[in-house]
């Protein structure tokens, strides 16, 4: 088995916003993308991406999170006609999160906007526990084979220039009763989630970026003895543990996959991991954009 991983999209389309819906937070999300954002983040980058990962051998994608940026119904829109018609997959062979600037007002929190365009896509298949998609759209699971998918919804609306995210109490509580049901024991957990479970060093960094639950959820993972994590925010390749208390949980970060920079580590590209039928994890590797021409170089993911 398997599965493709993307992630940070930054999809751009606001070429028709009204000013008056910029007289909140997203003034500065907007003055930000017009000075950086605009130019690193190329939609070009992101459909070779799709295209890359369409084409390939892969039976499912998942893609972690921050699709938009400033969290708009028309870039919403934009989102899954590109999802649509760029990757062009079943929904039930891709799962996804949302990522901080998908939630970046209370408005677009309170409107479920992310649920209400994306709703093929964050389904649960595990009936009878807490992830029941009837009672709450996170945490969700999709059981694969030897590998159960567990998506996690870790962005909250925070004020100007703060990007830090939180599980809150009750996913937690649901993400543990989800990790002791039978049909996940039996299988090999990869969990989703857009903020790392490894906060930045220093107190002020994690605070503004990172996971505010860290620690809490960490201790909730405490008890599982194999899987692995995969998560974006940090738009670069990165690969890490988390050893617990009965083994090890492998941590896979991808780099956004429109971002087009020189540094090799950030550049526009894709992970991949690999299963066996039982759901034993056999490897990662990553596969990076070269350029305009859409072609790519497969290349090993950096330890952090």
């Amino acid at each position: 088995m398997k599965i493709a991983h993307l992630s940070d999209l930054h999809l751009f389309a606001l070429d028709e916003i009204k000013p008056t819906r910029l007289l909140n937070k997203r003034f500065s999300g907007w003055v930000n993308m017009k000075l950086k954002r605009e130019h690193a983040h190329q939609l070009s980058a992101a459909k070779h991406v799709a295209r890359a990962v369409r084409e390939g051998d892969y039976d499912h994608v998942v893609i972690t999170g921050d699709f938009s940026n400033l969290a708009m119904q028309q870039e919403f829109a934009f989102i899954r006609q590109f999802l649509d018609e760029q990757l062009a997959l079943p929904p039930d062979r891709v799962s996804i999160v949302p990522g901080n600037h998908d939630r970046y007002t209370r408005g677009s929190e309170r409107s479920a906007r992310f649920e209400s365009y994306l709703a093929p896509y964050i389904t649960s298949e595990l009936k009878g526990a807490t992830c029941s998609i009837e009672e709450a759209t996170f945490p969700f699971v999709r059981l694969r084979g030897g590998v159960a998918i567990i998506g996690l919804d870790s962005a909250v609306p925070r004020p100007p220039l703060v990007a830090a995210g939180a599980l809150g109490r009750a996913q937690r509580m649901a993400l543990r009763a989800i990790l002791a049901h039978e049909e996940v024991r039996k299988r090999t957990p990869v969990l989703l989630i857009h903020h790392p479970i490894h906060n930045p060093s220093g107190r002020l960094h994690s605070y503004m970026e990172g996971l505010r639950d860290a620690h809490e959820l960490r201790a909730d993972l405490d008890d599982v003895s194999f899987g692995l994590a995969l998560h974006g925010h940090l738009h670069r390749r990165i690969a890490r543990d988390l050893i617990t208390r009965a083994g090890r949980i492998h941590v896979f970060g991808s780099t956004s996959a429109s971002l087009m920079v020189d540094d090799p580590d950030r550049r526009s590209g894709y992970n991949v991991y690999t299963f066996e039928e039982n759901g034993t994890f056999t490897g990662a590797t990553a596969f990076r954009l070269e350029g305009p021409s859409g072609d790519f170089t497969e290349v090993v993911i950096a330890r952090g």
